[in-house]
């Protein structure tokens, strides 16, 4: 099978999902229920910052850690995932699912360098 340079140029939001459906946007890196958890410390944080900044300052630390921590793990699994996807196929018949893992690597990469 050739190499197809249109489809391989296709946004990682536009490609067809497991199922041949097309996904609405990138995934979240991280579940919305710990994202708000970590962004509820740092308001916190934000408001105690008059009365004790010190303690302010250590809980941002705080969050800032854990946002880190869970964001490694979610790549590291993410990861995973996709290597096990696209580390079985033994053969060109197989060339989507490549494809389709190549711009999920690609997706992520993209999405960490705009930190």
């Amino acid at each position: 099978m050739m190499y197809d340079q249109t489809r391989a140029r296709q946004s990682a939001g536009r490609t067809p999902g497991p199922a041949g459906r097309r996904s609405p946007g990138p995934e979240p890196l991280l579940p919305s229920d710990e994202q708000d958890k970590i962004v509820q410390r740092l308001r916190h944080a934000l408001n105690t910052f008059a009365d004790t900044p010190r303690e302010a300052l250590e809980e941002a630390e705080s969050a800032y850690d854990e946002a880190t921590a869970q964001l490694v793990n979610a790549l590291a699994e993410r990861r995973r995932f996709l290597r096990t996807g696209w580390q079985d196929q033994k053969s060109d018949a197989q060339s989507d699912e490549l494809r389709h893992a190549l711009r999920q690597y690609r997706e992520i990469t993209r999405r960490l360098l705009h930190i």
